[in-house]
């Protein structure tokens, strides 16, 4: 299957380059390029992508503004927004996750983590960069934003299994990881993602990292480097 991407960024030349870059690889295709956030939300409902490569300081409507309008949108449910920038500072991070961002990746990637990137995330994973999984971890520990009352009554409806499963989500681990750490099949651990997801009505993982933190399923001292 060949997954369908958008483009949004600022810059003709970093726009291009990616182009050649997605349609010279077998499972991919740039499918439109938006120099700003409007163009970007506009362009997603006529060629309804994959994957939209998001930059975030774009004129007229920057990349987190698209990014809420499309993640909201129902006619583009399905569509995944990577963020694609050189600021992987933490306010960044939390507002792209909050606006429903899938994704955050730094300009400074190889070509290879670029596409990979776009896979993972067509496929319905979250991905975070190491940089930007430590910006995340940092801004929810300084700054905590209380969990909102129907998610909290949602994690009663969570079994003992996907609470911890949730949580090794958080700290940025793959189904395989998760899987090696519970014990588990790999099937079986994607499976108690997937259904914490619907009880927690979580649109995809990079969610799942969000509630984590807001609700307290991951506390300081289960974060690597902290004591």
């Amino acid at each position: 299957m060949t997954i369908r991407v958008l483009l949004a960024d600022d810059q003709a030349l970093l726009r291009g380059t990616f182009r050649m870059l997605f349609d010279s690889t077998d499972d991919m295709e740039a499918v439109g390029e938006a120099s700003n956030g409007q163009e970007a939300v506009e362009l997603a409902r006529a060629q309804h992508p994959d994957v939209v490569l998001m930059d975030i300081r774009m004129p007229e409507m920057d990349g987190l503004d698209a990014t809420r309008l499309i993640s909201d949108a129902e006619d583009l449910a399905g569509v995944k927004v990577l963020i694609l920038t050189t600021f992987e500072d933490d306010e960044y991070v939390a507002e792209a996750l909050r606006a429903g961002a899938s994704g955050f990746l730094g300009k400074g990637a190889r070509p290879d983590e670029l596409l990979d990137a776009v896979r993972t995330v067509a496929a319905g994973e979250a991905l975070l960069s190491p940089a930007a999984t430590r910006a995340l971890i940092s801004r929810f520990l300084a700054q905590p934003e209380p969990c909102r009352a129907d998610v909290h009554e949602r994690l009663g409806c969570l079994t003992r299994r996907e609470r911890d499963v949730v949580a090794l989500v958080a700290l940025g681990l793959s189904n395989h990881e998760i899987a090696e750490r519970l014990f588990l099949s790999p099937l079986t651990a994607k499976t108690h993602v997937n259904r914490a997801m619907s009880k927690l009505a979580a649109r995809d993982r990079a969610q799942l990292v969000v509630i984590a933190y807001q609700c307290g399923l991951v506390s300081p001292p289960m974060v690597p480097g902290r004591a």
